[in-house]
This record gives C-alpha cells, sequence and structure tokens, in this order.
C-alpha cells in the first residue's frame, strides 16, 4: 500500500472517530458545565480555597480570577524551574537561566508551550511533572471555561452573572481532562511510549561509539498536550522522537487526541444554546477549512517541483520515514489548525507554500477546530461578526441567538480580531528592524522572514511550533516572544467576558422574518467568507513577503 493511500485512510479513519466522539463527548462537557451537582472532592476544593461552589460571578470578577489564577501559576513554575537543581528527580539538570525560565513559565501558563531549549537536557522530571504537566491541564480548562462562560452570556438574560471560574476550572480538569489522561496515557504505554523516572542511560551503539539514551514520565505528559492542545514536548524532537511517538498507530492517535475536544465543543454549544443545530453549523465551517488545509498541505508536500524532490516521491527533508508526508501534512495541518504545537517533522523544511499554510493556519485564530475552548470562542466571535454583516446588507438590526449585535457588541468583537494581528505585525516588524535580532536568522532572505513571522504568529496565537531556522533563546526573543503569549492570550479573553456580560444582560429578542437563520448552509458559506476575508485582508501582505514569495521564487 503507498504512502499516500495510507495517509488517507488515516484521514478517513479520523473523521469518523471523530463524528463518533462529537455527539457523546459533546453532551458530556455542557452535562458537567451545566449542572447544579458538586462532587465531593470537589466541594473539599472549594473549601480549600475559600469559593462558594453555588455563587456565580460577575463577568469582571470572572476575569479577575483568571488572571489571579494565572498569575500565581506563572510565578510557581518560574520558581520551580529556578530552583530545580535542589529539587528531587532533577537528573542532574542546573536552574534554568532567567530568561528561559520566564519564557517557559509564559509559554506553559499560556497553553502555548513553546520551547526555547532542549527539554530532556534542561528541564527535571519533577518539574515537567509538577510544573509543565500541570499547567498543560489547568491552562488547558481555561480555555474552556471562558468559552463556558461566553456561551452563558447567549443562554442567561437579565443578569449579569455568567458563571464560577473556580466552579468551571476544578469540573473540567476533573471530570473531563484527568479521566481522559489517564486512559490514553495507559493506551500510549501500551505502544510503545516510555514512562519511567529514569535518567540518561550510556550504551554502546553497534558502530562502537557511546550514546546517552534519556528517561522520563513521558507517556502521561504526551496524553494531556495533545487533549488540551497544548504542545510541547518531553523530548527536543517533540512528538517525531521515538520515545513520544513511535509508530503510526501513535501518530494517528496523537492527531486524535490533539483534535477531539475541540472537534466536540461546538456540540457543547448547541446544547446549551438549546438548538443543536447552531453546533452543526459551527462545525461544519470548522471542518471546512480543516479538510480543505489537509489536501492542499499534502498536494504541497507531494507535489512540489523539483528533480530531487519528485524523485523521492514529495518533500521527505524533516519528516520521520515510519510517518510518510500524508500522515506528517496531516499532523502538520491539525497542530496549527489547534492551538498545539506539537510536530511529528520539522516545519521548517516543509516546501513554501506547505510552511506558508502552517502559518495561515495559525493566523486564522486557530478555529479549525482551534484550542480547547479558544477555537470555539475565536469562531463565535467571527459568527457574531457575520451576523453583523449581514444585517448591514439588508439593513436591520442584526441579532444571534436571541441577543441584539449593539455598537458595544461589536466594539468588543473587533478588539478581540485586531488584537492579535497587531501583536504578531508589530513583533515581527521590530525583529526585522533591529540587526541584533536579524543576526539570529540563519536564513535570509523569504524563508528567514517567514521564519520570523512564524514565530510571532505562533506566540501570538499560543500555538507554541516554529520554523527552526532562528536563534531565540535569546534575552531579547524569550522577552518580546513571551509578552506576545501574554498579550495574545489574556487581552482577547478580557473582550470575550466583556461580551459575555453584555449579552448577558440583555432581553431576548424573539425571531422576526427578517431574522438570519444561523444554522442553515447560507450562513456557513458566510462564516467561512468572513473568515478568509478578515484573516486575507490583515496578514495578505506579511504571508506575500514570506512564504508567497519564496514559492513562487
Amino acid at each position: 500500500m503507498s504512502s499516500t493511500l495510507a495517509g488517507w485512510l488515516q484521514a478517513v479513519a479520523l473523521v469518523g472517530a471523530l463524528a463518533l466522539c462529537y455527539r457523546p463527548l459533546g453532551d458530556y462537557i455542557a452535562k458537567l458545565l451545566t449542572t447544579a451537582k458538586h462532587l465531593r472532592v470537589e466541594r473539599g476544593l472549594y473549601r480549600v480555597i475559600g469559593v462558594d461552589g453555588d455563587a456565580d460571578q460577575r463577568w469582571p470578577s470572572y476575569l479577575r480570577s483568571v488572571l489571579a489564577f494565572s498569575a500565581v501559576s506563572l510565578l510557581f513554575l518560574y520558581l520551580l524551574q529556578r530552583t530545580q537543581q535542589w529539587l528531587l528527580l532533577s537528573v542532574d539538570n542546573k536552574a534554568v537561566e532567567a530568561h528561559t525560565a520566564w519564557n517557559t513559565a509564559v509559554s506553559f501558563v499560556t497553553n502555548t508551550n513553546w520551547q526555547s531549549y532542549s527539554g530532556e537536557s534542561t528541564m527535571g522530571h519533577l518539574v515537567q511533572m509538577a510544573g509543565l504537566a500541570v499547567q498543560n491541564f489547568v491552562s488547558a480548562a481555561v480555555g474552556i471555561a471562558i468559552v463556558a462562560a461566553l456561551i452563558r452570556g447567549f443562554t442567561r438574560n437579565r443578569t449579569d452573572r455568567i458563571g464560577n471560574f473556580w466552579v468551571d476550572l476544578t469540573r473540567i480538569v476533573l471530570r473531563l481532562l484527568l479521566p481522559l489522561s489517564i486512559v490514553f496515557a495507559l493506551v500510549l504505554v501500551a505502544n510503545g511510549v516510555i514512562q519511567n523516572f529514569h535518567g540518561f542511560h550510556d550504551i554502546a551503539t553497534l558502530g562502537g561509539d557511546t550514546q546517552s539514551i534519556p528517561g522520563g514520565p513521558v507517556a502521561s505528559q504526551e496524553a494531556i498536550k495533545e487533549l488540551g492542545t497544548n504542545g510541547g514536548g518531553f523530548f527536543n524532537a517533540n512528538s517525531a522522537h521515538p520515545f513520544e511517538n513511535p509508530n503510526g498507530f501513535t501518530n494517528w492517535l496523537e492527531i486524535f487526541l490533539l483534535l477531539v475536544i475541540s472537534f466536540a465543543l461546538p456540540r457543547t454549544f448547541g446544547k446549551m444554546v438549546g438548538d443543536n443545530r447552531q453546533g452543526y453549523a459551527i462545525v461544519a465551517v470548522m471542518g471546512l477549512f480543516w479538510v480543505a488545509s489537509a489536501a492542499l498541505m499534502t498536494l504541497a508536500e507531494q507535489h512540489h517541483g523539483g528533480a530531487a524532490l519528485q524523485a523521492a516521491g514529495g518533500a521527505m527533508e524533516g519528516k520521520e520515514q515510519r510517518f510518510g508526508i500524508a500522515a506528517s501534512s496531516l499532523f502538520a495541518t491539525s497542530t496549527t489548525l489547534t492551538s498545539t504545537g506539537a510536530v511529528d517533522a520539522a516545519h521548517d523544511s516543509l516546501t513554501p507554500f506547505g510552511g506558508g499554510l502552517t502559518i495561515f493556519n495559525m493566523m486564522l485564530g486557530e478555529i479549525a477546530p482551534g484550542g480547547t475552548g479558544s477555537g470555539l470562542y475565536g469562531m463565535l466571535i467571527l459568527a457574531i461578526v457575520a451576523v453583523f454583516v449581514a444585517g448591514l446588507m439588508v439593513g436591520r438590526t442584526p441579532e444571534y441567538l436571541g441577543k441584539k449585535l449593539g455598537s458595544r457588541e461589536m466594539k468588543f468583537a473587533s478588539l478581540y480580531i485586531l488584537t492579535t494581528p497587531t501583536i504578531v505585525l508589530v513583533g515581527t516588524g521590530l525583529a526585522m528592524a533591529l540587526p541584533g535580532e536579524r543576526a539570529g536568522m540563519l536564513n535570509s532572505g523569504a524563508h528567514g522572514f517567514s521564519e520570523v513571522l512564524y514565530a510571532f504568529t505562533s506566540a501570538s496565537n499560543n500555538n507554541g511550533s516554529a520554523f527552526g531556522g532562528i536563534t531565540v533563546n535569546t534575552e531579547w526573543y524569550d522577552t518580546t516572544l513571551g509578552l506576545a503569549m501574554l498579550f495574545g492570550r489574556f487581552l482577547p479573553m478580557v473582550f470575550v467576558l466583556a461580551l459575555a456580560g453584555s449579552l448577558a444582560q440583555q432581553q431576548p429578542v424573539p425571531a422576526t422574518p427578517g431574522t438570519l437563520p444561523t444554522h442553515k448552509p447560507l450562513f456557513v458559506g458566510l462564516l467561512s467568507g468572513v473568515v478568509l476575508i478578515v484573516v486575507g485582508l490583515t496578514y495578505f501582505p506579511a504571508l506575500a513577503l514570506g512564504p508567497i514569495a519564496e514559492g513562487l521564487h
């Protein structure tokens, strides 16, 4: 069987598995976000942190809780890295340098998992488990909590309450992420992913040399890294490392894990607003972009011009032989259309148009299906814009799910849309304007520009993957990319929660013959067009200077 056919069969199997999980998983998430019942362990945690589990919060209070929790998490993770030489299971690693520790702490707290270091030679096992893996759970839960608050804005009327952050966070971790991670970690171990507390072992190679082989609790971190669309990797080679991703089945499973929750959340949305058709419309748009990107990526990697590539049957540079082009393209598409950043191939070695697609996927705002929670609330913001545009076209006040979209709501939506492109383009411009930062580029011309553009796009959209051709472990890059991650994560959350509060305070508006149906193919097409136009107009000049210019060269 050819690798191409095998790759397409994997894609079909992936779509089937996601479709099977869409309804039960989406319904389950909706239930845990809406039930009034608290588990005993949850009530105990609420008493410890001094929270009333039955009290809802206004959106400013919800936001303060998110920011306070994230700030404490950032400080704890920073201190853990700076003191790891004194901790158990340090595996003889020294304290992480201050600028690297800052960048890493920000990266994992913001669900970015950008890594400017080699994991196996920098982080001890305790830091990996108690620091990085814990943030993989809670940062993913924060994203789902934010979209839950936004959905409540649509479902609640004449109130200033949008839920309780601490309840949402606790339930998502204990009832969703932790059980799934345990199950899939065991599946990964059974299929060859390592799970131990070993340090480095020196072994004799067949050539008579000595090689150090690392160990560590990898499977437990691998499962939540993909489920929570976190990314990063226990090893520097990320999910291309055979200890993290040994074979074709684990590769397929990891792609499934990084998509399954985000693709199920539109069902949660439909269930919570009382109209499952709304969820189908949103997931249809997500699915259209994912399928189109996967097909274009595979074609770009298989049929790019050049005698060497044609002789090899495609662009195999930077790809694992055990996965092949189709499976690697599927992984690259899925990881950049979610805020994951895990990679099973070197994105810097992708063809110009293939690499350009990964950048464009992130520039979409990672909404197809996007990160856990962040993808859905990004898509809902764009849905609001689409409804507003449709209202302008027919000369009436736009409504979405019974809520009027006035100037206040559109200001929040507009600020959300403008935030990330501003961070990406300003950061890239500064890097290209400073001689010292240009000197860190190993490539010049269009590809060198693409590497810098990729870095700031990845950081600002909380993705975490990278083109490896620039030296980013410097004080300037660690600082600026860390700021890009922080602003790219939390500024949009401010606007989402403010929008949720504004919607919740409204009185519902009954549907009329002039109301735009937001569950039909017409709206799916309109929303898809808005996504393309908004992203295309914003980023096309930058893409033209980078991957497009390189591909046409």
